[in-house]
């Protein structure tokens, strides 16, 4: 590409007041775009990332499915025959161990309000709420003992996408992002659809004291569908070729700052607008859901009212992995039933939550699978808590963070496989616990990196992930 000729007096009238500072004063304005780089922590900062994995990755990128609320366990995958048999009848006092006001006005058993059976050659077992998910049960591979030690919705919530409760922590996209670098070149490495900002906000999926270029992406909100939604100011005000070229004035008056000895992190605001242009060639495209088959769509359910929201923001995961994204973060916050929290009308919400995304689950694990993705890409199915076993008022359930289930598929674990388990109540985690910190240890082990040894300095001191804790899941390694 031939090199910008002189600015010219007409294109003086779309430069920036940034840029126009840099130029300006004997370069005095210079200095104040140093200090702005440093306060927007330096976008494109690169200096201090690990290179690489430290292992062979049995996966590459990640599809983290979060259901915004806490969906409940006992309801759709852990199967507790004694909570039919025992229903009215008050929860053991050995068992019994909650001391949280959640658990307070709780007595009585209450049985699941959906049927369960064995699915597939696998035989495991899955309620009528989830019966599509349940088709694809061979390709799943179930954590039955899961468990938090925050019952209240923003504390779990923050630990299950950051490892921390309370404290301000990177989320586990941006620290994959820091640990392995993007894949493309025009799309960001950490990409959140939809997300919600009810409990603990951006700090889900931001990156706290990693450099920013790690944090996610956000693509719409809850309250905004995909279909409506674009990537925030990524469309351009000029043509390509007027955009480039002003792309590469900027950067050819930085470097020249740079060679007369000004700060060293302009090369790092040059990428910053490099990956800008090039995420407004790309970002379009990627959006473009009219460019799959009629067929596909279906099979993401985007043919239903019902469905159609969720399955949009479902087949838009499986084009920016398509495309090299690492990491996309999809939260489900509910049907017109809301989150899934429901401390009365379980069975209506409940059933009004799954309706609109158990479709779109199945038919990504079985797009992903055609296309021969699923090999490379690592699904997690997430809650920040299951519920309790007890009814709480007439209709509803607790918030329970003792026992609770979530799923893996794809990216190096086994298929139609089921670990540890919950007490015949679906209370404790009893046989093979797994703290997220453990779930955590797994999915950085899955990607080739040892979470012992993904760390940054920050404060004086050495951060990862897993703070102290977790454990990698061998047993649930293919």
């Amino acid at each position: 590409m031939e090199s910008p000729g002189p600015i010219t007096h007409r294109e003086l009238s779309g430069i920036s007041r940034r840029q126009w500072l840099s130029r300006a004063g004997c370069g005095f304005g210079g200095l104040a775009f140093s200090a702005l780089a440093t306060s927007e922590s330096l976008l494109a900062e690169t200096s201090a990332r690990p290179q690489g994995t430290h292992f062979p990755a049995r996966a590459k990128q990640v599809i983290f499915l979060y259901m915004h609320g806490g969906c409940s366990h006992i309801d759709s995958w852990d199967h507790k025959p004694s909570l039919v048999r025992r229903d009215g009848q008050t929860l053991p006092a050995s068992i019994n161990t909650g001391r949280n006001k959640f658990n307070q006005s709780l007595k009585k058993l209450m049985q699941p309000p959906w049927r369960f059976r064995q699915y597939g050659q696998s035989g495991l077992w899955g309620s009528e709420l989830f019966r599509e998910t349940n088709t694809r049960m061979d390709d799943l591979c179930f954590l039955y003992s899961m468990y938090s030690n925050n019952n209240a919705h923003t504390p779990a919530t923050l630990e299950l996408h950051t490892g921390s409760q309370t404290l301000m922590r990177p989320s586990i996209g941006s620290w994959i992002n820091y640990g392995l670098g993007a894949m493309a070149d025009d799309l960001p490495g950490f990409v959140t659809i939809c997300p919600p900002l009810t409990y603990g906000g951006q700090r889900n999926f931001g990156s706290a004291f990693l450099p920013a270029s790690n944090q996610g992406t956000m693509i719409g909100t809850n309250r905004l569908p995909v279909a409506q939604s674009r990537v925030r100011n990524i469309r351009a005000a000029k043509s390509a070729s007027e955009q480039r070229r002003l792309i590469d004035f900027i950067a050819a008056s930085n470097r020249e700052q740079q060679q007369a000895g000004a700060d060293s992190t302009l090369e790092a605001r040059i990428k910053s607008f490099e990956l800008a242009f090039r995420m407004q060639q790309a970002v379009p495209e990627v959006m473009d859901l009219g460019q799959e088959s009629q067929a596909t769509q279906k099979l993401y359910g985007i043919d239903n009212k019902t469905t159609e929201n969720y399955g949009r923001e479902l087949l838009l995961a499986r084009r920016l992995v398509e495309r090299g994204v690492r990491f996309v973060h999809v939260a489900h916050t509910g049907g017109r039933g809301g989150r899934w929290d429901q401390h009365s009308n379980l069975k209506g919400a409940h059933e009004t939550n799954a309706r609109s995304c158990d479709k779109p689950i199945a038919g990504l694990i079985a797009d992903l699978k055609q296309r021969g993705l699923l090999e490379d890409t690592l699904v997690v199915w997430s809650t920040e808590f299951g519920r309790t076993p007890e009814r709480q008022g007439a209709t509803g359930r607790g918030h329970h963070a003792q026992g609770f289930t979530f799923w893996l598929a794809g990216g190096g674990v086994k298929s139609g496989f089921g670990y540890g388990s919950t007490d015949e109540f679906g209370y404790h985690a009893v046989d093979n616990p797994v703290s997220i910190h453990d779930l955590h240890a797994t999915i950085l082990h899955l990607m080739g990196l040892d979470h012992t040894r993904l760390t940054y300095r920050y404060s004086g001191r050495d951060f990862r992930l897993t703070d102290v804790h977790g454990r990698v899941l061998h047993d649930v390694l293919a």
